[in-house]
């Protein structure tokens, strides 16, 4: 059990600071909350722990792609099997499986490479409201609380600034239109990191998955989002500079897709002072509960 004097961030720090078994296998558990499965930010950001640990700390993450096999169950440990695959004089490449159960229930691959100049551009950041002038999650999600009289909002490890409500929080508002696949949101940890480089990597991979499959439910109403099943598919990152997580970041989140009960899902993610740092892609799936 978790000390109740324990802040959310120290929660999600101890868990991706996953316990070595051997040189390339290593042990990661789940908080303990009443979830049937276990969050798929946490699955990718333990195993990027987990690929990282087996690279020197002169390469950065500059990429990963991840599929979601089966869901995790979070009263289990999970096992993170690295294979080194390769080593060149710059790059470096690991694929990690984590297993539970005697079977797969997620894979990543990941890319590292130690920092070289280049030719350099980008998109320009869009334009958003500054994080500060929006409300917290807790102060959205004040209006709807008396229809969760029993259920208390918990802190959370990442500070989310939604710029509009989203589609979950709009339906229990009974204000949910069909809308643009578009959405935006500011994230930072909630709290002060260590300057470890790596650990913000993992941090935003972990938060990466909170938010960005919204864009995909925003344009089809309370007809789907009110009544449907999501989980992640795969999930893929590139890092394009240094960033500490825990100062503001904006996600710009669109969906130019769906079908099939799938729905494709596009982040682009900036620094406060404009800098694109990362692009992320996502595929869910979307079935309506019986």
């Amino acid at each position: 059990m978790p000390d109740a004097a324990e802040q959310p961030l120290d929660v999600l720090l101890k868990l991706l600071d996953i316990e070595p078994l051997e040189e390339t296998l290593f042990r990661g558990l789940s908080p303990d909350t009443s979830v049937q499965r276990v969050f798929g930010g946490q699955v990718a950001g333990q195993a990027l722990v987990a690929a990282g640990r087996t690279v020197g700390t002169d390469r950065r993450v500059h990429s990963l792609h991840a599929y979601f096999l089966h869901a995790g169950d979070p009263a289990v440990p999970l096992i993170y099997s690295v294979d080194v695959t390769r080593n060149t004089r710059t790059m470096s490449t690991r694929r990690v499986t984590a297993t539970q159960h005697g079977r797969a229930v997620f894979i990543l691959t990941a890319s590292f490479m130690t920092p070289e100049k280049g030719p350099e551009h980008q998109d320009p950041m869009p334009d958003a409201p500054d994080p500060e002038s929006l409300p917290t999650f807790a102060e959205r999600f004040a209006p709807i609380a008396d229809k969760f009289p029993n259920q208390r909002r918990a802190p959370r490890p990442i500070d989310l600034r939604y710029v509009e409500d989203p589609p979950f929080l709009a339906v229990l508002k009974d204000e949910l239109i069909p809308r643009s696949a578009d959405s935006q949101v500011w994230l930072r940890a909630a709290g002060e990191l260590p300057d470890d480089p790596l650990l913000h990597v993992c941090v935003l991979a972990y938060a990466s998955d909170m938010t960005l499959l919204n864009s995909v439910l925003a344009p089809h109403g309370q007809e789907w989002v009110g009544n449907v099943f999501v989980a992640s598919l795969d999930h893929a990152m590139w890092f394009h500079g240094d960033f500490r997580a825990d100062e503001w970041l904006l996600y710009d989140q669109h969906s130019p897709w769906a079908g099939s009960a799938r729905g494709l899902a596009l982040g682009s993610i900036y620094t406060r002072d404009g800098r694109r740092i990362c692009s992320v892609v996502q595929e869910g799936l979307f079935r309506r509960q019986r």
